[in-house]
């Protein structure tokens, strides 16, 4: 194991837990990633061995059987699988916070009933917020859930889902209006629901339709769709939380959570590129030595473990601040804008330290050259995360008088 992004202050189990997983991403994950990912095959196996590992149960709490760890606990397993494969991490990502949805906002009943499955990876969890016409302004959502009876109806067309596919339990953000007075804030008129369905494509279930895989530049294997709702049928008790009107709220912490996985795959990113560029620099040779010895390379590997190690940091230090019970969507907006950026940057270094070999599909880096880009736009632009973040600076910094 390399110097850097170590992290102090684990107890025993957490550094077990840790060495576990990442024995598990250097067997099993990172001898097959480049292989599946250019066949855009779904890792099945892999899956099934963070299944018995319990990874699907992180965070969900001892009583419905999970592992009850810490935000710091799976952001640092994060950081690991996505070393191995970025993909792998967002099939876990999704999953996790729609559990951590449920955990903070669910009703008893929904607790009973969804927690032990997903801790078990029985079921698998998807969240849904965007849609075809808006991208990061959620508040401008269309789609519709409308009051029958017992039941909401729901219509519309969502985008940009993981795990659409291969989910059988979708938190989906629609606008509700009964109960709302003419002239209630657009976020005060949403409401999460639970949609649960079959995995696969198609028409999943009536009035729900996954139409297939987007395909994209990278991040693949893991499944990537749209879903259409067409007057689908959702009980009254599957209304997160019980309470409409609420969905923002959910989402948004949800979001947050999700920040500090998506700064923690970056981290995991550009460590992989760290590992990949400082151990290709000391095999190629030119001009009679190692390009390690050139003074030029030292300083990119440099500037490289810097990022890797600043990045680490702020990311543990969000996930320690969630931990606390504290709100941490300024360290959380922090660590996302500074991790996918040192990403992109440690990642292009070691695509360079490559030279022409880094364009070839044989070696790493091509794939990790494809899957940066992602962490850029994934869990809110660097834009959102700048607008963030200097909202609450200017909170924190009001002139008083």
């Amino acid at each position: 194991m390399g110097r850097l992004a170590q992290t102090d202050g684990l107890t025993d189990i957490q550094r077990e837990i840790l060495s576990t997983v990442r024995g598990f991403v250097d067997k099993e994950i990172i001898p097959v990633a480049t292989e599946l990912e250019h066949k855009d095959e779904y890792p099945t196996e892999i899956v099934e061995g963070l299944k018995e590992l319990g990874i699907f149960g992180l965070m969900i709490p001892e009583e419905y059987g999970g592992l009850g760890e810490s935000l710091l606990t799976y952001a640092l397993c994060v950081e690991e699988i996505a070393r191995g494969w970025m993909s792998v991490s967002g099939i876990i990502n999704t999953h996790f916070i729609v559990a951590y949805m449920l955990k903070q906002h669910g009703t008893q009943e929904q607790k009973d009933y969804f927690l032990p499955k997903m801790a078990a990876g029985d079921i698998r969890g998807a969240f849904s917020m965007s849609e075809p016409a808006l991208g990061s302004d959620v508040s401008a959502i269309s789609s519709k859930g409308v009051r029958e009876g017992d039941e909401f109806v729901l219509t519309g067309q969502k985008m940009w889902l993981t795990n659409g596919g291969s989910s059988s339990l979708v938190a989906v953000l629609c606008r509700t209006d009964e109960g709302h007075a003419e002239g209630t804030a657009p976020h005060k008129s949403m409401t999460t629901f639970l949609v649960e369905k079959e995995p696969g494509f198609g028409e999943v279930k009536p009035g729900l339709t996954i139409p297939g895989k987007i395909d994209k530049m990278g991040y693949k294997g893991v499944d990537t769709t749209e879903l259409i709702m067409d007057g689908l049928r959702v009980p009254a008790d599957r209304v997160l939380g019980g309470e409409t009107g609420r969905g923002f709220y959910q989402m948004m912490d949800g979001v947050e959570v999700g920040r500090v996985n998506v700064a923690a795959r970056g981290c995991g990113v550009a460590q992989r590129a760290f590992e990949l560029g400082v151990s290709y620099a000391q095999q190629r040779s030119t001009f009679g030595k190692p390009i390690a010895q050139h003074q030029a390379i030292q300083f990119k590997l440099a500037e490289m473990a810097t990022k890797v190690e600043a990045a680490h940091a702020l990311m543990v230090g969000a996930a320690r601040k969630k931990d606390s019970g504290q709100r941490n969507d300024l360290e959380a907006g922090m660590a996302k804008y500074l991790a996918s950026e040192y990403c992109k940057e440690v990642v292009e270094d070691a695509f360079r330290i490559h030279g022409g070999y880094g364009f070839s599909k044989e070696y790493e880096i091509e794939r990790l050259y494809r899957e940066a880009p992602m962490l850029l736009i994934g869990e809110g632009t660097a834009e959102i995360q700048k607008m963030i973040v200097g909202r609450r600076l200017l909170e924190e910094y009001r002139l008083q008088g």
